[in-house]
C-alpha cells in the first residue's frame, strides 16, 4: 500500500527522523493560510499524488510569498499530473503539501528495500541524490552503497557510519546521519514497510541532516497489524477495480491491454501472460483468484474484468490443485448469466474434478470456448480478439 509524501513524513516524523515542517491543504485557502502559519521567507508548494517524477512534471513549486502560494495552488489543484510512473493518463491532483523552504547545501539518496535474492534488507545510499536511482543504477552504478543488514542484529551504527562515509556526508554530520539512517530503519521495521526511500537526503547550511522528500510503501499482507497505517489509504489514488477487487481478497492489478486473464496462483498468471504476449496479445489485467477461490469470489473476479471497458476477449486459466475446477465452472457460469457475455471467453481447466467442470460449461447454454492446454487457450483468446477487432 502507498500512502502521500506528506503522510509518510508524519510516520517518520515519529521516530526521530528530521523532515521539513509542513502542512497538507485541500483547497487554495487553506495552502494560503498553511502558508501564514509556516512563516517561512521560501514555501514549497507540493502536488500529493501516488507517483514519482512530480518535480519533473511541474508538481513542485517554489513560492515566496502567500501571494505566489495562492497562483500555485490555484495551478496545481485539480490539475492532472502526467509522470513516468503514472502513464499518459495521469493523476488528478486532490492535495497539496505546503512546506517550509530549507538552504540546502548538497543532496543525497538513501532508501531501504528488501533484497529477494538473500531475503533481507538492504541499506542502499549514493551521492547522487534528487535522481532517479534507476537512472543513477544505469549510468553510474559504483555511485550507489549498498550495505546488508542482518536480520538477528538489525542495522548496525558501523553499517550506517561506513554508508554516510562512502557516500561523501561531511565528516561533522556523519554521526546525524547515522541517527538518520538508524531512525529510519527502525520505522522500515516496526510498520512493515516494504519500501523506504528518501530522495532527496539533504544537509543543509545550519548543519541539518534532512529527509527532503520521503516515499514509503507497505507490505499489504502486515496492514493487519497496523491500523494507524490502513488508515492512510487514499483509495481516490487507487484503481476502481483493484479497489473492489481488495474486498473480496483478489490479486488485481490493471494492464493496458485487451485480454483479460483470471487464474489461480502468481505464477501461473505470470506465464499465462508471457504466452498471451507470445501469441501476439497484450493481458488487460493481473488477476489471481488464490488457491482456495469459492463461487463467489471467481463470479466477482469475471465481473471485475467485464468492467474494464478495454477488455475484447477474456482467458480463464485455472490449474485446480487445492481448487476444484466444477468450482471455477460454476462462477465463470454464474457471472457470465448475470453481467451478460458479449465478448469471447476462452476457458481452460485442469485439475481435481477436471470433468465435471467442462461438462458443466458445455451444458451452461453459453458461448464458452473450452482449450486443451494453456497455450491452446492463449492462442484461441488471441484469435477471437483479433477476429472481433
Amino acid at each position: 500500500m502507498n500512502i502521500h509524501e506528506y503522510q509518510g513524513k508524519e510516520v517518520l516524523r515519529q521516530y526521530g527522523v528530521s523532515v521539513p515542517r509542513g502542512k497538507v491543504a485541500f483547497t487554495v485557502d487553506e495552502a494560503v493560510q498553511a502558508a501564514e502559519e509556516l512563516g517561512s521567507p521560501v514555501t514549497v508548494v507540493k502536488a500529493q499524488i501516488h507517483a514519482g517524477g512530480r518535480g519533473k512534471a511541474g508538481g513542485v513549486k517554489i513560492a515566496k510569498s502567500p501571494d505566489q502560494v495562492r497562483v500555485y495552488a490555484e495551478e496545481l489543484l485539480g490539475k492532472v499530473l502526467v509522470t513516468h510512473q503514472t502513464g499518459p493518463a495521469g493523476k488528478q491532483v486532490k492535495r497539496l503539501l505546503i512546506e517550509e523552504g530549507c538552504d540546502i547545501r548538497k543532496e543525497y539518496y538513501i532508501g531501504l528495500v528488501l533484497d529477494r535474492a538473500t531475503g533481507r534488507i538492504v541499506l542502499m545510499g549514493s551521492e547522487e541524490g534528487g535522481m532517479e536511482i534507476e537512472e543513477v543504477a544505469a549510468r553510474s552504478p559504483e555511485k550507489i552503497v549498498k550495505e546488508t543488514v542482518d536480520p538477528a542484529v538489525g542495522l548496525q551504527v558501523f553499517q550506517a557510519r561506513r554508508l554516510a562515509y562512502a557516500i561523501g556526508i561531511p565528516g561533522e554530520l556523519v554521526n546525524k546521519a547515522v541517527r538518520f539512517m538508524t531512525s529510519l530503519y527502525t520505522a522500515f521495521i516496526d510498520k512493515d514497510c516494504s519500501i523506504a526511500e528518501i530522495n532527496p537526503l539533504v544537509v543543509t547550511g545550519s548543519g541539518d541532516v534532512m529527509a527532503l522528500d520521503a516515499k514509503l510503501n507497505f507490505d499489504a499482507n502486515a496492514l493487519f497489524r497496523h491500523k494507524d497505517i490502513l488508515a492512510l489509504r487514499d483509495l481516490d489514488e487507487e484503481d476502481e477495480k483493484e479497489i473492489q477487487a481488495s474486498k473480496f481478497d483478489l490479486s488485481y492489478i490493471a494492464l493496458d491491454g485487451t485480454i483479460g486473464c483470471m487464474v489461480n496462483g502468481a505464477g501461473l498468471a505470470m506465464a499465462t501472460m508471457d504466452i498471451i504476449h507470445y501469441y501476439g496479445g497484450a493481458p488487460a489485467n493481473f488477476l489471481d483468484v488464490g488457491g482456495g477461490a469459492t463461487a463467489e469470489k471467481v463470479t466477482e473476479a469475471f465481473k471485475i474484468i467485464l468492467s474494464d471497458p478495454q477488455v475484447k476477449g477474456i482467458f480463464v486459466n485455472i490449474f485446480g490443485g487445492i481448487m476444484r475446477c466444477d468450482v471455477i465452472a460454476e462462477g465463470i457460469v454464474q457471472a457470465a448469466r448475470q453481467v451478460g457475455l458479449s465478448r469471447p471467453l476462452v476457458v481452460r481447466l485442469e485439475g481435481t474434478n477436471v470433468e465435471l467442470g467442462k461438462k458443466l460449461l458445455r451444458e451452461s447454454g453459453l458461448a464458452i470456448i473450452t482449450a486443451d492446454s494453456m497455450a491452446d487457450g492463449a492462442e484461441k483468446i488471441v484469435a477471437e480478439v483479433q477476429k472481433a477487432s
